[in-house]
């Protein structure tokens, strides 16, 4: 299998990005701040049978992504060089969840402005002109340098360290993998990582959806710091934290926890999802993927989803401040409503950052092709109501009878980019295939899981971090979460490869 990389362009208003889009750019104002979308400029392949130092698939790299600060470079007119960071989540999971060890990869990617292009027609459309070269992998360990895990975590066990809250852990007899069942029982700190963002000192953090923690790492992958979030956040059955995810092992996929939900605290598989920072590293902000179930737990009326503020200038993290921001909701083809769950968030100012929302189970390898909605969207905390402390009980909720309570104002939300533009997707091919949204199942197919968001100057001279100047320009970096799905996946314990179809990994950058 081979992975997809998409680009595109963003500007600021008073900003040109000099790409050869197939429409005009387009403006949108959110909140007094003008923003300019002036369309896609790149697009990329990373071959799906790769592996990693150490003999693992470079799957699901997507997770999140972050370009090394000052790494990026323009090397000539049209052509740019930086050092990419990709986040795999738990590891290969369509049968499962296994004793993968949660890992972040490092890669260098190119992207050249000036790359081969057809004329088709009427029509001009461009090879592949984002290039990906495997750098490094760093293993995830816990506290005391051992392994993590991508299994689901006991229903009511963890793990403790000095210094550290209690950690979500799984326990197994044997690999964790299913091919050797006897022996001691190991227990494994569990990561199922999403969020990432870098830090100046070498140091990075990882948003999990396990427990909704927050972890950070020094530069060779052992866990530095762990932050629990506030208790309305924390998953609970029958009372008692429980940090489970109803999702049983491959080797034991019948095992069951009752109930499958927690009655409160995160949704299964729907935690801090989306986290960035400011420029200086002083503000930690970390987004659920959807509403806690106090706020709202079906998939219809899960849109009222919490960000979380902290202050890192001292030694501990301080929780400073937390606010609703209300999630887009769509019609599927069916006509039902359902709420794009948001996957990665990026810093733009102190009140603004971007936010992918989108829908699922559409794309490359699914039933059903079109996607209703897969957006980069942006949203404004300016005027929002802080709910700190008054909503972080372990039941407390935002919500009245399913309806945002009366006192709170969330946050502004701006539709901004339409990632499934079929005009701006087809001047961009793969193996002679437009790049599309929707209809046939071929190379040409968007991948389902957009997960992750990277921003870099076109200047080529700027850290990239920082977004406040309405004349600076952009690249977007948006990749792809694949699943690990390959037809010719690697595992260190020689897992056998997934019979599924292939999928397909995408990279969109986008220039503001």
């Amino acid at each position: 299998m081979r992975s997809l990389a998409i680009l595109t362009g963003l500007a600021s208003l008073a900003a040109v990005v000099r790409t050869k889009a197939s429409t005009a750019p387009a403006t949108i104002d959110c909140n007094g701040k003008p923003y300019t979308n002036h369309g896609l400029v790149g697009a990329g392949i990373l071959a799906g049978n790769l592996t990693d130092k150490y003999g693992d698939t470079l799957g699901g790299i997507g997770s999140s992504a972050a370009i090394e600060r000052g790494s990026w470079k323009k090397l000539g007119r049209d052509k740019y060089t930086g050092r990419l960071w990709g986040l795999p989540d738990r590891g290969w999971n369509t049968e499962g969840t296994l004793n993968f060890n949660p890992r972040v990869h490092k890669f260098q990617v190119t992207l050249d402005l000036g790359g081969t292009r057809h004329r088709r027609g009427d029509k001009e459309t461009a090879e592949p002109n984002v290039h990906l070269r495997y750098l490094d992998t760093i293993l995830l360990t816990d506290p005391n340098g051992e392994p993590t895990t991508g299994l689901d975590p006991d229903p009511f066990g963890v793990l403790q360290f000095p210094g550290f809250p209690d950690l979500p852990a799984a326990s197994y007899v044997g690999d964790g993998f299913g091919t050797v069942t006897t022996g001691d029982t190991t227990a494994r700190v569990s990561i199922d990582s999403e969020g990432l963002v870098l830090n100046d000192d070498g140091t990075f953090w990882i948003s999990d959806e396990y427990g909704d923690m927050i972890y950070r790492f020094r530069a060779d992958g052992r866990m530095l710091d762990a932050i629990r979030p506030p208790d309305a956040f924390l998953p609970r059955r029958n009372a008692t934290v429980s940090f489970n995810a109803n999702s049983p092992p491959r080797y034991d996929s019948d095992r069951e926890i009752t109930p499958g939900d927690p009655l409160s605290g995160r949704n299964n598989n729907q935690g801090l999802e989306g986290m960035t920072a400011s420029p200086d590293g002083k503000t930690l902000y970390a987004l659920t993927q959807s509403a806690l179930i106090n706020d709202g737990a079906s998939s219809s009326t899960r849109f009222n989803a919490r960000l979380l503020v902290y202050d890192l200038s001292r030694r501990t993290p301080r929780h400073t401040a937390e606010y609703v921001v209300q999630l887009p909701r769509y019609a599927r083809a069916d006509g039902a409503s359902r709420v794009a769950a948001q996957s990665e968030i990026h810093y733009l100012s102190a009140t603004q950052f971007l936010v992918l929302s989108r829908d699922g189970d559409v794309g490359r390898g699914m039933d059903a092709t079109e996607s209703r909605y897969r957006q980069v969207d942006i949203f404004d905390i300016g005027g929002a109501t802080d709910v700190k402390e008054e909503a972080d009980c372990a039941t407390c909720a935002v919500v009245v009878e399913g309806v945002l309570d009366a006192g709170i104002t969330p946050a502004r939300y701006c539709e901004f980019v339409d990632v499934n533009d079929n005009a701006q997707l087809g001047s961009f091919e793969y193996e002679g295939i437009p790049l599309h949204n929707g209809g046939a199942q071929d190379a040409g197919l968007l991948n389902e899981k957009w997960e992750s968001l990277a921003i870099v100057p076109v200047n080529g001279k700027r850290n990239g971090r920082d977004c406040e100047d309405e004349d600076d320009e952009y690249f977007m970096f948006m990749l792809s979460d694949n699943d690990f799905i390959t037809q010719h996946g690697k595992s260190s314990r020689s897992l056998s490869s997934p019979k599924t179809v292939p999928g397909f990994r995408q990279l969109l950058t986008l220039a503001e």
